[in-house]
C-alpha cells in the first residue's frame, strides 16, 4: 500500500473550521494526538498567504515524520516539497493524473476524491495513490451524503488505501469500522473540538482497536 499505513488518521485543514484558532497550533496538537496525514485546504486566500502557510506546514511535518498534502495544487506541492496532492473530481480537468505526475514524479502521493462507486472504479485503475470516499455522513461540506452501503463493496474491489470522509464523529464511526474500513479522513471532527490532541487520540484509538479484528 505504499507510503500509507493501515489504520491512517487523515486531517483535512482549514481556517474555516478553526473557530478564530492558529491552524498550525492546531496542527501542532493533531500531531501529539497521532494523526498520520495532514492536509492544507485553502480555496479562497491569496496566493502568497498558501505559499507561506503551505510552506510552514511542509517543513512542520517533515520534522514530525508525518505526511503533508496540499489540496489541488500539483504546483504548490513541488514548490514546498510537499508529500504530494490532493485532487478533487473538478479539478482533473485541469490536473489529470499524467499531468499531476510529471510534475511531482512518480515518488510523491496523489489522491483523489471520489463520491460514487463510478468514480471509485475510475480512481482505482488509474496512477493514484490513495482513494476518499464519501461524504459518507451528513456534513455541512456538501448538500448530499452517499451513506455506508458501497463500503464493503469498495474495500473488496480496491488496489489502494481508501479513506472514508464526510460527517464522521465518534458516534458514528462504529459504523463504518464494523464494515471494514480502516482508514479516516475528518475536518471538523476534529478542528471544532476544544481539546484537539484529545480528539484526535481518540479517534486513532479507534482505528487501532479496528485493526485488531
Amino acid at each position: 500500500m505504499g507510503k500509507i499505513k493501515d489504520c491512517s488518521l487523515y486531517l483535512v485543514l482549514t481556517e474555516e473550521y478553526a473557530n478564530g484558532r492558529d491552524i498550525f497550533d492546531i496542527a501542532k496538537e493533531s500531531i501529539s494526538g497521532g494523526v498520520d496525514i495532514l492536509q492544507l485546504r485553502e480555496k479562497n486566500k491569496p496566493k502568497e498567504d498558501i505559499f507561506k502557510k503551505a510552506n510552514e506546514f511542509s517543513r512542520l511535518c517533515e520534522k514530525e515524520n508525518i505526511i503533508f498534502i496540499v489540496n489541488d495544487d500539483p504546483l504548490l506541492a513541488k514548490e514546498v516539497d510537499a508529500s504530494g496532492v490532493h485532487i478533487g473530481q473538478e479539478d482533473m480537468f485541469k490536473f489529470p493524473v499524467s499531468r499531476i505526475r510529471s510534475i511531482l514524479g512518480k515518488d510523491k502521493i496523489v489522491g483523489v476524491s471520489t463520491h460514487s462507486m463510478d468514480q471509485f472504479r475510475l480512481a482505482n485503475n488509474s496512477d493514484v495513490d490513495y482513494i476518499s470516499f464519501g461524504p459518507i455522513f451528513p456534513t455541512k461540506l456538501k448538500n448530499y451524503f452517499i451513506g455506508t452501503k458501497d463500503i464493503k463493496n469498495v474495500l473488496n474491489e480496491t488496489l489502494k488505501p481508501v479513506f472514508f470522509i464526510g460527517g464522521i464523529n465518534l458516534f458514528n464511526i462504529d459504523e463504518i469500522l464494523q464494515e471494514g474500513a480502516r482508514n479516516i479522513a475528518l475536518i471538523r471532527g476534529i478542528m471544532e473540538a476544544q481539546d484537539i490532541a484529545l480528539k484526535t487520540k481518540a479517534f486513532k484509538d479507534k482505528l487501532k482497536q479496528s485493526e485488531k479484528r
